[in-house]
């Protein structure tokens, strides 16, 4: 099994960005913790992170290999039919990740456009979700 973990704009700030809404974890802490859980399942990951929508865009369009995608599109998934038009173009299974709870934030963040694409939405629980969207994506591809 093969999967992609996609991180957007600000992503590459975990850590030091506002760490009372995100935490002092940063994206190598993610990075890490998701190769080990991998590693134990026997998947083989690979991480890619932009600040820049075309580039995601570029990414996601080489992904028809892989078995799934998480994707945290950041503040893109709010704003970027682009990006959904992407995920959706590839047809493989997405989760999509937020670290903070999306639906107890401002209101413009508790919809996104990429989330109307994916199979499944993890928001809130902080980089642990990275994690549970690897074990969810693993039990969907062996039927557990």
């Amino acid at each position: 099994m093969k999967l992609a973990v996609v991180n957007g704009p600000n992503l590459n700030l975990l850590g030091t960005r506002e760490p009372d809404l995100y935490g002092s974890d940063t994206l190598a802490d993610m990075e890490q913790r998701v190769s080990a859980k991998a590693g134990e399942l026997g998947i083989e990951v690979e991480f890619f992170q932009s600040n820049h929508e075309g580039a995601l865009i570029d990414f996601i369009q080489t992904t028809s290999e892989f078995d799934g995608l998480i994707l945290n599109p950041g503040g893109y998934g709010h704003t970027s039919v682009a990006l959904a038009d992407a995920i959706a173009g590839v047809g493989i299974t997405v989760v999509e990740v937020h670290v903070t709870n999306i639906h107890a934030r401002e209101e413009f963040r508790s919809s996104t456009y990429s989330s109307r694409v994916a199979t499944a939405l993890v928001s809130g629980l902080g980089i642990a979700g990275y994690v549970a969207a690897l074990e969810f994506l693993w039990a969907k591809k062996s039927g557990n």
